[in-house]
């Protein structure tokens, strides 16, 4: 399957949705008219050709009446072209961003459902900085869509409008002389422009190909090197506290230098790419003159049937060098195809990756989880085990590091993927009815009221309760700053983290709240305060640690201990 065919699949693959989509109509009908006003102005161009004919055998005929007409007709064939341009660049935007807010969404939508960017982080390391994918490349891809598509429907009717004009123009220069004969060519100017367009598109080509790869590696290493930049951001603290300076910036230049050494690579083939380019189109300028020199001198056509024909010629040359002319732009265009392309791939993997292990709503009040193999993402075994979680029970999971606490922990919350076994889950612990705090919590950025109702809609949650919330994990200090916005994960302490996290338990009274570590960053004396307090305000609730520590001990009714498979 040839490469072209293989893009333009993948192509309609990435066009196809958004059209399909509700008010894929609308779309289609508003995609028609930005083709039907390009069509108004290659007619208004046809007839600014003509006017070209009459404005110059007028000036060489000095006929003043004709002259001064002529200006009158080019105001208003102007005035049209400006007006229709500009309706068509309002519109053009208009439609750019309502594809780009669809796909947009669509790719959100997609990557956020049943954990798929969790699983692609897990599997599919190789499909860098998805976020770039999401943010640039889209923008990039319906930019370069609808600006390309639009121009080559353009350049279409604009090879067959003045493709007509051309031909008939030539009809009283058609004879072309070759080693002491004379040939007679009907369409001469029209073959002539088919010939050299083939020659230039040919030549670019062969020069532009690596621009693709190139610029596919472009965007992956510019991404590459912001994401480090925001990874130093976010841990300067423990940047600073190791003294690490001086690690970072050597790191950081040498991701810079892959991105300086791509850019040369990019210069150094553009730069062969733009002089031959530039060599084409400053000689295209003297050849229709030259083809119809003989012509004129002889007295055969009119000076402003030259200067036309000369147009009309550029006109299809330049329809006709529509790839060679846009070969830097096409190339770029290709490599944003073949990141999404790659991009939604995985999506689709990860997606239709299920657990393994069979979750099924069980008839009673108790987790129960029977011939459990867990593995690790290359296959290698983690953990056996069978156990039961009674309600009412509280438990408390120990084990070594490496025994697959954490790892248990992300199976009962149906996010690990890989091993099998069963596990029944009580009826009602499904969604809002369990909470899993896990040992680094995440923090939106955003007001403090939407991250502490997280991830339930601040809107839903009185501010009186999340107030409260906030004091009783020992934070007062933040209850009256509910309408700051921040980035909370980088302002608050780990410990500061982990108490607002534990107040989002006490907001939402779940059912089932399974804690991971989730209270390693407090000293010991808040942390017997807070689990006391979640007996107190959540007696309904059943509680599941996982934990290091002795002292959890007496706040829970069982030990689970856990080894390794």
């Amino acid at each position: 399957m040839s490469k072209a065919w293989i893009f333009l699949k993948q192509l309609w693959a990435l066009t196809l949705p958004y059209f399909k989509s509700r008010g894929g109509l609308w779309a289609l009908g508003f995609f028609g008219f930005l083709v039907g006003l390009s069509f108004v102005i290659v007619e208004i161009n046809v007839r600014l050709s003509y006017w070209n004919n009459r404005f110059f055998t007028a000036l060489q005929e000095k006929n003043q009446d004709t002259f001064w007409a002529e200006i009158v007709v080019f105001a208003q064939l102007a005035g049209l072209w400006i007006a229709f341009a500009v309706l068509r660049y309002v519109l053009t935007q208009v439609f750019e961003i309502r594809w780009r807010t669809w796909l947009t969404n669509h790719f959100i939508e997609r990557w956020t459902r049943a954990n798929a960017a969790y699983k692609m982080q897990l599997t599919h390391r190789g499909t860098d900085n998805p976020d770039q994918r999401i943010a640039d490349d889209l923008r990039l891809f319906v930019d370069k869509t609808l600006a390309l598509s639009l121009s080559f429907i353009s350049n279409a009717a604009t090879l067959v409008s003045f493709s007509f004009v051309l031909w008939s123009l030539s009809g009283q220069v058609q004879t072309v002389t070759l080693f002491g004969a004379d040939y007679v060519v009907p369409g001469l100017l029209f073959w002539v422009a088919l010939v050299y367009s083939a020659l230039i598109t040919w030549v670019l080509h062969l020069i532009g190909r690596p621009l693709v790869r190139l610029n596919f590696e472009r965007e992956r290493r510019e991404a590459d090197f912001r994401f480090d930049l925001v990874r130093v951001r976010e841990n300067a603290e423990a940047v600073a506290l190791y003294g690490g300076g001086e690690a970072e910036r050597e790191r950081l230049s040498g991701r810079f230098e892959e991105v300086r050494r791509n850019f040369m690579a990019i210069v150094n083939r553009q730069k062969v790419l733009v002089g031959v380019q530039a060599t084409f189109d400053q000689a295209v300028i003297l050849v229709p003159y030259l083809v119809m020199g003989a012509a004129y001198f002889g007295g055969r056509i009119p000076l402003g049937h030259m200067t036309q024909s000369a147009g009309a010629f550029n006109s299809v040359q330049g329809a006709f060098s529509w790839f060679a002319n846009l070969y830097t732009a096409l190339a770029e265009w290709a490599a944003v195809v073949q990141r999404l392309t790659s991009f939604l791939q995985v999506l689709k993997q990860a997606e239709a990756q299920q657990s393994a292990f069979a979750a099924t709503p069980a008839g009673g009040s108790d987790w129960v989880a029977s011939d459990l193999d867990i593995a690790l993402p290359d296959g290698r075994p983690l953990l056996s085990t069978d156990f039961t979680l009674k309600e009412g029970e509280h438990v408390l999971i120990t084990g070594v590091s490496g025994s697959g606490k954490s790892t248990l922990f992300r199976v009962l919350a149906g996010i690990w993927p890989f091993g099998e076994g069963g596990l029944a889950i009580p009826a009602g612990a499904a969604g809002k009815g369990t909470l899993f705090l896990p040992q680094r919590p995440y923090v939106p950025v955003g007001t403090l009221r939407a991250a502490v109702a997280y991830p339930a809609k601040a809107a839903e949650v009185h501010d009186d309760v999340l107030r409260q919330a906030l004091a009783d994990v020992g934070l007062p200090a933040l209850a009256g700053r509910l309408d700051d916005e921040g980035h909370w994960q980088n302002t608050l302490s780990g410990g500061e983290l982990q108490r607002l996290a534990l107040a989002r338990a006490l907001v939402q009274q779940p059912r089932w709240l399974f804690l991971d570590e989730a209270t390693s960053a407090m000293d010991e004396a808040m942390e017997q305060r807070l689990y006391t307090l979640i007996r107190e305000r959540l007696p309904q609730t059943t509680v599941i640690s996982i934990g290091h520590r002795s002292s959890l001990r007496p706040f829970h009714d069982r030990e689970f201990r856990l080894g390794p498979a």
